[in-house]
């Protein structure tokens, strides 16, 4: 998808849309605990969903778009149409534009199609993501307001180690005390005998629980909000199990596009740990037991 680059909203429309739509009106709409969000009514009745934040913060919006953009690319799945993005030095605000989904009743076999469509995801060519490695992305992105780094690696294990699980532990360092410590080395250096290197790199949506799709206007799902790289397509599945569990029909489906390699149960909360993880980080002592948890299970 092409995007405009532009130096404000109203400069964005009228490169979008021409110089004779201008904006009716405005109103919040959800957007989560990052950014604001506003739906902008046009004069021609079309309607726009802008997020937007501090300037500061424009690289969000670089790295959501990149995300989309990622995601559109596969033809497997839909994502909202991007129009435009940039920074307003005039109002200190930096901003993403894209199509207002309006949501539509589910189609009846909803889940049979998402989980269908994302082991189609998963199983498209990543060649193009990732220049020098198999793992990883070409850009570093955010895992929610947190930066997620994306070098590329050969082997998903040590990947999964140097750039999500590591870099987590050293950002939470002041939660565990010195047997904490030892036990989150020790499950390090058991990593490459906890998980398997996959049959084939995908292209993960990074952040994927049911906050993180919508319904479409064809009634099918449209991811929203990613933090895409190239993993193991278990990375993906163990998180639409962390915050409930999608239906049953979801994982049917996609195991009957891309079969589930078998051990999955046993790797799963391993890799929410990463998660787990980004909210100790995010919001605190309160996600402090559950990485415990996983910590000690595996060790």
């Amino acid at each position: 998808m092409t995007i405009f680059e532009v130096n404000s909203i109203e400069e964005g429309i009228k490169e979008y849309y021409g110089d004779s739509v201008t904006v009716l009106h405005s109103y919040t709409v959800g957007g989560g605990d990052i950014n604001d969000a506003n739906c902008l009514k046009l004069s021609n009745g079309e309607l726009v969903f802008v997020k937007s934040n501090s300037i500061t913060n424009k690289d969000f919006f670089v790295a959501e778009a990149t995300s989309l953009n990622a995601i559109e690319s596969t033809n497997s799945i839909k994502v909202p149409k991007l129009l435009f993005r940039g920074a307003d030095s005039t109002s200190g605000k930096a901003f993403l534009a894209m199509e207002f989904v309006i949501e539509a009743p589910r189609v009846h076999n909803f889940s049979e199609k998402f989980g269908q469509s994302l082991a189609s995801m998963h199983n498209a060519d990543t060649s193009s993501f990732v220049s020098r490695g198999k793992y990883g992305f070409d850009t570093n992105n955010f895992i929610g307001a947190t930066k997620q780094l994306n070098r590329p690696k050969d082997s998903w294990t040590d990947f999964f180690r140097e750039c999500r699980i590591e870099p987590q532990f050293m950002m939470a360092e002041k939660y565990f005390d010195k047997t904490s410590i030892k036990k989150i080395i020790k499950l390090l250096d058991k990593l490459p005998d906890l998980l398997i290197e996959p049959k084939h790199p995908s292209l993960l949506h990074g952040d994927l629980w049911s906050g993180n799709y919508i319904v479409g206007s064809d009634g099918e799902a449209w991811l929203i909000d990613p933090a895409v790289y190239v993993g193991h397509a278990e990375a993906d599945l163990a998180m639409t199990e962390l915050f409930g569990r999608f239906p049953t029909a979801f994982y049917e489906s996609y195991s009957f596009v891309n079969p589930i390699e078998p051990g999955y149960e046993d790797r799963r909360d391993l890799y929410n740990l990463y998660h787990m993880l980004n909210h100790l980080n995010l919001f605190g002592s309160s996600y402090h037991s559950a990485v415990i948890g996983i910590v000690n299970y595996y060790v």
